[in-house]
């Protein structure tokens, strides 16, 4: 079962968690009477508006075709960027419904979609891509056992972490070349917490701190190792990062 004894100050509210799953590239596109199936790619732009690409001429467009819309849930996994044997931290599930976006509207989607997310497809919309606008209508975040619901328009006002864009590879030069880093992080969890078999590994960062992962024989736990003071910026990354490791030392 994974815990974590942080409190709730040491992480973001849930409008803000579920907005940097939703940056995750993983997901699939289940809609009624389809077999689920992966998108070409999505996007949730700035101003909060979810967009999914799916190829022209497939069965979600096809069914597209002889209506105005469809019931559709775009499910996200949130995998953490190192290997673990359990990789997903969460995952999101946008409940709405699916729309073509008008073919006046496409290029200023396409701009902010490729915003977020500069993917190749988004060259063939108009050809052998599709966009298409999800209104969504129910946002459902799932970490470890726990579901939280979160309001369509907390979602779409929130902001992803910002280190959201830096976290798969600060963890990833950590996990690979910094052992003695590890180490450090890991002498911050209390002894009581570690057993003579358990590992600590890398499992996420965000502009609260570190998130730390012991995998056990039989089982996990995740705690935090948190910043003295949230970052606004990944520019901040580094100093706090020396903060904490000068007072592990």
């Amino acid at each position: 079962m994974t815990t974590s004894p942080a409190a709730p100050a040491l992480r973001a509210e849930p409008a803000e968690r579920a907005r940097t799953v939703a940056g995750r590239t993983s997901a699939a596109l289940c809609v009624r009477g389809l077999d689920a199936g992966r998108p070409l790619a999505h996007a949730t732009t700035g101003t909060g508006t979810t967009y999914v690409l799916v190829p022209t001429g497939g069965e979600v467009d096809a069914a597209l075709a002889g209506c105005d819309d469809l019931t559709a849930v775009l499910m996200v996994s949130d995998r953490a960027p190192v290997p673990l044997r359990d990789p997903v931290r969460a995952q999101l599930w946008l409940s709405g419904w699916l729309t073509p976006v008008h073919p006046a509207a496409r290029r200023g989607a396409a701009l902010a979609f490729a915003e977020i997310r500069p993917v190749g497809p988004l060259l063939d919309v108009g050809d052998g891509a599709t966009l298409l606008r999800l209104d969504v209508a129910e946002v459902v975040l799932r970490e470890g056992d726990r579901c939280t619901e979160v309001g369509p328009q907390a979602f779409a006002a929130a902001r992803p972490d910002p280190l959201a864009g830096v976290e798969a590879r600060m963890l990833q030069h950590l996990d690979r070349d910094h052992p003695e880093v590890l180490e450090l992080l890991g002498s911050r969890i209390p002894p009581v917490e570690l057993g003579p078999r358990d590992v600590v590994r890398p499992l996420g960062l965000d502009r609260f701190g570190y998130r730390l992962r012991i995998e056990r024989p039989a089982g996990r736990r995740d705690l935090r190792v948190p910043f003295p003071r949230p970052l606004t910026c990944a520019g901040q990354l580094q100093a706090a990062t020396r903060q904490l490791l000068c007072a592990a030392r």
